[in-house]
Formats: C-alpha cells, structure tokens, sequence
C-alpha cells in the first residue's frame, strides 16, 4: 500500500477506523494462535482429570 493510497483511506473513512482495521489485521495471526493454545490446554486438562469437554472446534 502505498502512502497516497492511505492518506486517501484516512481522508476517506477516518482515522480511528484505518487504525483499528489495521490493529485487527494485524493481531490476527495473534489471537489465532492463542486460540490453538486454548484448545490444547483444553484437550490436555480434560486428559488429565479424565473428563470429556466439548469444543467448537467443529465450527471454525
């Protein structure tokens, strides 16, 4: 993206929204890895107390 590109979207949609659609693309890759390691430590607690937990896994 070049500058004059983003001086257009910040012109265009505002400061606040440019800097969170940035921040969230951004994060992405973040809260998708903290999500496998929910998982995991959801799928080693229930092995341990030797308890079933349901996931969502199927609906990702």
């Amino acid at each position: 993206m070049e500058i004059n590109e983003l001086v257009n979207l910040i012109t265009n949609a505002g400061f606040p929204v440019v800097v969170s659609a940035y921040l969230l693309i951004r994060l992405e890759k973040q809260i998708l890895g903290l999500s496998s390691s929910i998982n995991k430590l959801n799928t080693i607690i229930s092995t341990k107390l030797g308890v079933v937990i349901e996931t969502d896994a199927d609906n990702s």
